[in-house]
């Protein structure tokens, strides 16, 4: 069983939260169409639906803010995370945004046109949603074990390296404008990726001249991952191991809103001064002037002072034991989850807890609807709802391998306590398990429609 460290820090601030009863969290599911993001923050208890943004911030981010220059060009705070960026990631140039699907629109602007493929391990939602929308063609290629939920593999992230190189020449590499990697995968348990495969999947892309970027929004996870579990990696620090990861890539865009530990922000980085300038046009014209990119000065200082605090090895080792705790207290209750458990969540296994439920009906989404039902308790669908498909050869809807329920654990927001009443909630309603009902979309949106679909009971 994992050992639920202490805190490595002291509460200073805190935040009321309220419990309502089951009859009001009913009808606040009716009207919100059975759509946990359209249920109004102040009625959730435990909020588990991301990280992303969620996180509490240390004095010393909330000190920085303090310093904002919020000159229009060329404000201090820039430099600050300029200075902080080259030296974790290594990169010559790189673009602020107002978050990671910001630097993923400006990047894919530039480099996808209609019909082209972006292969991945497994792109995540935003990622899947820009590609899509410029008319690309975004495709998976985790290594199998990625697609299941019960088989133990300490680097389940990894790409398939055969599947990799076989699709690039089924398609032609001259159709693949940029190739990816997410660390963690998001999509696939929150699963590292080993620094081997990030090497072998960098000399792949290379060898026929594609463009190797890193979805990096977990990249301090999956560096403290391969400091645990991957030969060679032991007596190195994270600071070092990133540095690695990176050297190995042409550029990577970063939600900062993970493991940059702060409440907006995000970054595109790159070595190509022609990409560079390219995609500095972009931003001007979407996001901002190259120098504040949609954030003001004091969002800067805080990135650059979170990115630090991400890679603290005790603040990691708490975090990582803190997930391990939650899953293996489901585990105890008999509650299905997927294995091994990743480093920013625990995904139970929808499919496994609702079997009666069919893919057309959506098991991760009405187990998510069930959870706030039963305890107020918010959490995040990954499944046919973020990432079904239609074929484009024959208009069918293609589901995806996995249907989970994400239980997201905020950076420096919840106890024990916390984390024992999920448990509590998802024990008790693994136990009327088959009362859960199904649900069907009675609107929806052609991109990320998990954000806006509504839903109606079965």
């Amino acid at each position: 069983m994992a050992e639920f460290l202490p805190e490595p820090f002291r509460i200073k601030v805190v935040e009321p939260i309220k419990q309502t009863s089951r009859e009001e969290r009913a009808h606040i599911l009716e009207v919100a169409g059975y759509n946990l993001f359209n249920v109004p923050a102040e009625e959730v208890y435990i909020d588990l639906l991301t990280d992303s943004g969620t996180g509490a911030m240390s004095q010393e981010q909330w000190a920085g803010i303090m310093l904002g220059d919020e000159s229009y060009a060329g404000c201090r705070n820039y430099f600050h995370l300029a200075e902080t960026i080259r030296s974790i990631f290594g990169f010559h140039y790189f673009l602020p945004t107002h978050q990671g699907r910001g630097a993923e629109n400006i990047l894919f602007s530039v480099l996808v046109k209609p019909g082209q493929h972006v292969p991945n391990n497994m792109h995540f939602d935003t990622t899947m949603g820009n590609i899509l929308a410029r008319g690309g063609r975004p495709s998976n290629h985790v290594i199998v074990t990625g697609h299941d939920p019960t088989a133990w593999h300490p680097f389940k992230g990894n790409m398939d390296i055969a599947a990799l190189e076989t699709f690039i020449r089924q398609v032609g590499a001259e159709n693949i404008p940029l190739g990816m990697i997410t660390i963690t995968n998001n999509s696939g348990g929150g699963q590292p990726v080993s620094m081997e495969n990030i090497r072998q999947t960098a000399e792949v892309y290379h060898r026929y001249g594609i463009p190797f970027f890193i979805d990096a929004c977990r990249y301090a996870e999956n560096a403290y991952f391969i400091k645990q579990r991957e030969p060679g990696y032991a007596d190195k620090s994270l600071l070092e191991i990133a540095r690695e990861m990176f050297s190995y890539a042409d550029g990577c865009t970063m939600s900062a809103k993970k493991d940059g530990l702060v409440n907006i922000g995000g970054f595109l980085a790159m070595n190509d001064e022609t990409l560079y300038q390219k995609a500095a046009q972009e931003l001007t014209l979407r996001e901002g002037f190259p120098t504040y990119g949609g954030l003001a000065g004091r969002d800067l200082e805080a990135m650059a002072r979170g990115l630090w605090e991400g890679l603290d090895e005790a603040y990691l080792r708490y975090r990582i034991a803190q997930t391990h705790y939650l899953a293996d207290q489901l585990r105890e209750n008999g509650i299905p989850i997927f294995e091994p458990p990743g480093g920013h969540a625990v995904y139970v296994d929808a499919r496994r807890f609702v079997p009666h439920i069919p893919a057309e009906q959506f098991p991760a989404q009405s187990l998510c609807v069930a959870l706030y039902l039963e305890g107020g308790i918010r959490a995040a669908e990954i499944g046919g709802v973020a990432f079904a498909h239609r074929d484009p050869e024959t208009g069918e809807w293609v589901y995806p391998s996995l249907e989970l329920v994400r239980l997201t654990l905020p950076r420096r927001v919840y106890t024990q306590s916390h984390l024992d009443y999920v448990v509590r909630i998802l024990a008790a309603l693994w136990q009327k398990r088959d009362q859960v009902r199904g649900l069907q979309i009675v609107y929806q949106t052609p991109y990320l429609r998990h954000f806006t679909a509504r839903f109606a009971l079965m």
